[in-house]
């Protein structure tokens, strides 16, 4: 049975939620409905951007951030000094510098890093640089037993030493011993490389582990993420769109898994879902469904965990298998995101099972990619400025969204 509603036009009429917000509907104007087509092209600015979310409104009647913290400039400039340059960030996983000369680079918005283990054993972390005229100093990954710039020939040791300054014949004021690699503090939890681009930190063991993880390490280390895994593979995502966007998918609580991800949902018991949420750390889990897939060969297993760490790593540990998620912003609109993948010794030899399961992996990624380019099409659309939150499932976003606020406001 039908039912038609008659909506006169008073009924119709947008509430003002948030008077602060420039993008917010006009309660006399029906024309403003959508967000304005003309804007100014200057950006409303980020601490005015950060307080039209109110993390201490209860899940229930929050609204979303608004659309501007996914596509303005000023706001992501500010991200990038006051969450990504400051605290411990996963930048890389141990057996990438197992062994002495061992080294490999990122890249971290505009700071460019370089990792290695010098000759004596020592984890080192550089700004990848060259002190000379500005250079790149290393690409990519490998062994080396110094670093020498492509541009001029200095040459540096894996301590960041300044060991030979080519061509300087003449030159006045100048101490080698000033012109060493600027150093990046560096540490490890488990099978992860950590760095913290702050010059002045403390990088014991015991002070990152409750900096980066609080009282959800445990957690994590008696579930199975810890260094007994064999790495296996690393696959590189480029996508359009904003890096919280992609967080957003991860933690709308499985949410969209039967929509979106229809052969991931057949192998999971989504009504046994749980989020977690701890510090700095979400952890979703959920049942696999491997006992009624006898005949198959259990990518899954028997349970799934999910684990966020602020601001942008996720650890999924799923039968034997752990795959790790690092989200690059790159702008705006444009993110990397790395997906690192390790085995328990048991399968690490059938490659038969490797290859079927990083098949599937990859439909899922390219799933959620589809959606992830989507919402951002959607956030820069004049219709869309503000959502809402589904209360059971949405925590964990909502929690993502209040530490961003607590980082942007500092």
């Amino acid at each position: 049975m039908e039912t038609t509603m008659t909506m006169t036009m008073a009924s119709l009429k947008p509430k003002p939620m948030r008077p602060k917000s420039p993008y917010l509907p006009h309660p006399l104007n029906s024309r403003r409905i959508f967000k304005s087509l003309s804007l100014p092209n200057h950006s409303v600015g980020a601490p005015t951007l950060v307080d039209q979310f109110d993390p201490t409104i209860p899940i229930e009647r929050a609204v979303t951030p608004p659309s501007s913290w996914y596509t303005d400039p000023s706001f992501y400039a500010q991200e990038l000094d006051s969450v990504f340059y400051r605290g411990w960030q996963a930048v890389g996983y141990t057996e990438q510098i197992k062994n002495p000369g061992d080294f490999f680079t990122g890249r971290l918005g505009n700071v460019e890093f370089v990792v290695c283990r010098d000759e004596h054993g020592k984890l080192q972390a550089f700004h990848n640089v060259c002190r000379h005229h500005a250079s790149i100093l290393a690409y990519g990954s490998g062994r080396k037993s110094c670093f020498v710039c492509p541009y001029h020939g200095w040459t540096y040791g894996l301590d960041g030493a300044l060991l030979k300054a080519t061509r300087i014949t003449g030159i006045q004021n100048f101490n080698k011993h000033e012109f060493g690699l600027t150093p990046v503090k560096v540490a490890t939890w488990g099978p992860f490389v950590l760095a913290n681009m702050e010059p002045e930190v403390d990088s014991d063991v015991e002070i990152v582990d409750s900096e980066w993880l609080g009282s959800s390490s445990d957690v994590l280390s008696t579930n199975g993420v810890d260094t007994s895994l064999s790495y296996v593979c690393r696959r590189e995502y480029m996508i359009e769109c904003n890096w919280k966007v992609f967080c957003d998918n991860y933690l709308d609580g499985g949410y969209h898994v039967p929509y979106a991800h229809k052969g991931l949902a057949s192998g999971l018991n989504l009504d046994g879902y749980s989020t977690t949420v701890y510090e700095k750390v979400s952890i979703q889990k959920c049942e696999g469904g491997s006992t009624e897939r006898k005949n198959d060969y259990d990518r899954l297993g028997s349970k799934a965990l999910y684990a966020f760490i602020y601001p942008n790593f996720m650890i999924n540990r799923y039968g034997p298998w752990m795959d790790t998620n690092l989200v690059i912003p790159l702008g705006p609109r444009k993110c990397q995101v790395i997906f690192d993948y390790f085995l328990e010794a048991s399968v690490k030899d059938d490659r038969d099972y490797i290859e079927k399961s990083l098949k599937e992996s990859k439909k899922v990624q390219m799933e959620d990619v589809m959606l992830c380019e989507g919402v951002q099409r959607g956030l820069e659309s004049p219709a869309y400025d503000i959502g809402r939150y589904a209360p059971t499932v949405e925590n964990a976003m909502h929690h993502f969204h209040s530490l961003l606020h607590e980082s942007i406001r500092k």
